[in-house]
């Protein structure tokens, strides 16, 4: 294991010195202005139009690159390092909820035990999506709440997760909420060092880092995210914009539940201006009904549109919606008695007809006079138009939506976002749009445990992007004008990122394109390229480093390219679902290894191809520069660059092979230590 001293306890006060700030924002200047020059330069000077099919798609990779590095340049602008906060009043209400659906019991019992032992008074709770018989038991044996859905959850959307959160918000009360994942053990000291946030009644969320205790040496699998969850949450919380990861933060229940009555009144809203809008379509299409002609039916009609029309016209002038709807059903109610009472009539003369049809009789008429022909009888009913009550039936259909229960859902209140399958980023982006402020607390309090294998790391990542991009096309915070510019755009910034999968093809391609068919996208001299782009690189790189302070940042850089068949899925994903509505369903983090400990090459066959095809490019490319004689300069550069992507993709040979630690294991060994903290982590 890699856990070090300085791991083991993050400064208390992290604040950026006023010179490093001053030096970074002069790289950001010098980045974007050489990242100007040098993107300019290349769309309208360099481009070879004889080979646009490559030179197009790679110079649409650069600008997407720079557009990026605008975004990392902007959100660094404002870093913001925090002094330790005031000791928390006496007195909060605290609840701590553990969300947990299928992993083992033992190990959502360890995080559960540390969080009972957390000093500050509080309630803990183990939220059991899976409604497990011996979770129960164990919880109650060891004194910790339990919760699990109800019936008012069957057959209704679950919503995963948030669904989860969002039950058990409704049967607890505590002012405060620390949610925390079934694998986040959390530390004694956890609430002490956060609660202080909140004495400004603005404060909606405090979030801690997401540090991982059970990674080897090398982080393998990527699972620390020193940039993340340091400068870019620092960069974002100088804007009031760092955001809600889902696990390690604290949340006052007031926002949140704010959150959910402002949401549900304004899909109400919608659902209702939507049911209206289709009522007045259907109600033109039901005058086209036989049984339209009817004066009861056609008056009938006329005041249902009267009526809708009205509903409109009150909701534009922003009348109270329950009276709106109350006054709508009650018209809509009055215009189907009056036709059902010209239904009534009608089986009314029915009947009459049969008993004419029945011939003489009557009480000493025999039985052969108390006959008749039922065939007859039938075939004059046939001939009859269908019950005039037909031509509102669809009306009816559609009004019937209108209502404030919300009968689709569990609950009519969902604090928590479901617009995704994170729940974490919509939920803060809404709040940070009501007006709510958010704290980025850098400080180790929960140790976590990392994915085991390269599958259930390829399950997270396929997820976490994939709940991203579902809000950016459902909520795209560039339109959602409760937020700030700035604020927009730091949301927009981690949204953007996810579509590197694109311009991860290309940079894989160029190379290979020119070193094995000799086509150059750039048509320009050596010097005019190099005397332009290599100084865009080098400040570009010295932002990084300045911004990082010195925390590793390789492995990320890595797996940002190498992950590129997962950014693509989660891209299409994300748009079938949201566009076409094609179930994503939700994956939740395996937290138990696979039964085969073999390798997992069939996981990275993609990335395997791309490495195969970049290894025979650079010798073809070194044939074509020893042998053939080819253009020194572009080949040699050509040749680096595929031997660059090489090293990028090389850090899935690790990943395919590692195996990991048994997590209920590790799980315990982090209990242990967060109860004696000073006892040296080992293996």
């Amino acid at each position: 294991m890699n856990a070090s001293d300085e791991n083991d306890r993050m400064p208390e006060d992290t604040r950026i010195s006023e010179r490093r700030l001053l030096l970074m924002r002069i790289v950001v200047v010098l980045t974007i202005l050489l990242g100007v020059n040098y993107v300019t330069w290349r769309w309208f000077f360099s481009l070879n139009w004889d080979a646009w099919w490559i030179a197009v798609p790679l110079i649409v990779a650069e600008t997407y690159s720079l557009i990026d590095v605008c975004l990392f340049g902007m959100m660094m602008w404002k870093a913001r390092g925090r002094p330790a906060p005031p000791a928390p009043p006496e007195g909060l209400g605290v609840d701590v909820f553990i969300a947990t659906y299928n992993e083992p019991v033992d190990l959502v019992m360890t995080t559960a035990l540390a969080a009972q032992r957390i000093r500050y008074p509080h309630r803990t709770w183990i939220l059991d999506d899976g409604s497990r018989e011996d979770m129960r038991e164990q919880a109650e044996a060891a004194g910790i709440g339990y919760i699990s859905r109800g019936s008012e959850w069957d057959d209704r959307p679950r919503h995963a997760k948030a669904g989860n959160i969002n039950n058990a918000l409704q049967i607890t009360d505590g002012e405060f909420i620390l949610i925390l994942d079934a694998d986040m053990i959390p530390r004694p000291e956890i609430l002490d060092r956060t609660l202080g946030y909140f004495t400004d009644p603005l404060v909606a969320l405090v979030q801690t880092p997401q540090i991982f205790s059970n990674v080897a040496t090398g982080d393998p699998l990527g699972s620390q995210a020193p940039l993340f969850y340091g400068p870019i949450q620092q960069g974002k919380d100088g804007w009031n914009a760092a955001f809600f990861c889902g696990s390690n933060a604290i949340l006052r229940r007031e926002a949140l539940m704010q959150l959910g009555i402002v949401g549900y009144v304004r899909e109400l809203d919608r659902s209702v201006v939507t049911a209206l809008r289709s009522a007045g379509r259907v109600i033109e299409k039901a005058r086209t009904h036989p049984a339209a002609s009817d004066p009861a039916v056609a008056t009938a009609l006329d005041d249902v549109a009267d009526a809708v029309r009205d509903a409109r016209e009150a909701l534009r002038s922003r009348q109270p919606l329950g009276e709106v709807t109350y006054r709508l059903h009650r018209r809509v109610d009055a215009a189907t008695q009056s036709i059902v009472a010209s239904d009534v009539a009608g089986i009314d003369a029915d009947l009459r007809e049969l008993a004419a049809l029945a011939g003489p009789g009557g009480a000493g008429a025999t039985p052969e006079e108390q006959a008749f022909d039922v065939e007859q009888a039938v075939s004059a009913l046939s001939t009859r138009e269908l019950s005039p009550l037909n031509a509102l039936e669809a009306v009816q259909a559609v009004l019937r939506t209108i209502g404030v229960d919300r009968a689709a859902e569990a609950q009519p209140v969902m604090p928590l976002a479901t617009i995704s399958v994170t729940e974490d980023m919509a939920t803060s982006m809404r709040m940070h749009g009501m007006g709510w402020k958010s704290v980025y607390h850098h400080e180790l309090l929960a140790d976590g445990l990392a994915p085991e294998d390269l599958g259930t790391m390829l399950t997270q990542r396929l997820r976490w992007a994939q709940g991203t991009m579902q809000v950016l096309l459902r909520e795209n915070p560039l339109v959602q004008w409760g937020m700030s510019l700035p604020q927009r755009l730091m949301y927009f910034a981690t949204m953007w990122s996810y579509l590197s999968g694109y311009a991860a093809v290309v940079y894989f391609a160029a190379p290979i394109i020119f070193l094995v068919l000799g086509i150059l996208p750039v048509h320009a001299y050596a010097v005019e390229f190099f005397a332009r782009f290599i100084p865009f690189m080098i400040v570009n790189q010295l932002l990084f480093v300045i911004a990082a302070k010195g925390a590793p940042t390789w492995r990320g850089q890595q797996y940002s390219l190498a992950l590129f068949p997962v950014w693509l899925k989660a891209c299409s994903t994300a748009f079938n679902n949201v566009v076409l509505r094609i179930p994503l369903g939700f994956a939740v983090t395996p937290k138990t290894r696979p039964s085969n400990d073999g390798p997992q090459w069939h996981l990275i066959k993609t990335q395997l191809v791309v490495m195969v095809l970049l290894v025979l490019a650079i010798i073809a490319g070194c044939i074509r520069l020893f042998v053939d004689g080819a253009e020194p300069v572009g080949t040699a550069v050509n040749i680096a660059w595929a031997v660059y992507d090489l090293v990028v993709l090389s850090v899935l040979f690790q990943a395919a092979t590692f195996k990991g630690y048994d997590p209920v294991a590790e799980a315990e060994r982090l209990a242990d230590h967060a109860r004696n903290p000073r006892r040296k982590a080992s293996r």
